[in-house]
């Protein structure tokens, strides 16, 4: 899927960046009166052959106005196409979870654990080191080679560093072992729990 995503990604912007690129040619051609200055015969019926031209002339733009099905061609191609830049910006930003990771058994076939089932050990364990107040845990990457994205939320008495190292030789050592893993990279994030100022008296 990430292969398929990353072609995909590759031809789109290829695409984009041609047909810009195209463009922005042709106009800066015509807008810098460039033909008429290098005395270059271009074929007839050229568009943006000199500063005078527009990029769509009237006519061009009101030709079929006036025809029923116009508006609504128009309208819906660009719906799709807003729904497409979407789909594709979403696709850029969203991490896909890992559904499972492959551990090796031994025997040359490797098990498969569940991915959900090791993200909740992993919070499990997380959430019982001293001054983690709660933990939410998500495995992305490949099956061969996870990788673990962490948000523990400490408590106000929780010193931050001592948290890290507990977690590092705590849940993810074991999360790492038990998966047969050689590494296991983390990417922890930490946030202080909202609580009321006390009062000293």
């Amino acid at each position: 899927m990430r292969t398929v995503r990353a072609t995909v990604n590759r031809v789109l912007l290829g695409l984009v960046g041609l047909l810009l690129l195209g463009t922005g040619g042709l106009v800066l051609l015509g807008g810098l009166d460039l033909p008429a200055r290098w005395h270059l015969d271009l074929p007839a019926g050229w568009p943006w052959a000199s500063p005078d031209d527009v990029l769509l002339p009237a006519r061009q733009r009101t030709r079929f106005t006036d025809r029923g099905w116009w508006w609504p061609v128009v309208i819906g191609g660009l719906a799709v196409l807003v729904l497409l830049l979407l789909w594709w910006l979403l696709a850029q930003v969203r991490r896909r979870r890992l559904g499972a990771v492959l551990v090796d058994s031994g025997d040359g076939e490797g098990a498969l654990v569940n991915g959900r089932a090791l993200e909740a050990v992993l919070v499990a364990e997380t959430e019982a080191v001293d001054g983690v107040d709660r933990a939410a845990v998500a495995l992305t990457g490949r099956r061969t080679e996870p990788q673990v994205r962490a948000l523990v939320v400490l408590a106000p008495h929780a010193d931050p560093g001592t948290a890290v190292l507990r977690l590092a030789d705590g849940a993810v050592a074991h999360a790492r072992t038990s998966a047969g893993l050689d590494r296991l990279p983390t990417e922890i994030r930490l946030r202080a729990v909202r609580h009321r100022a006390e009062r000293v008296s």
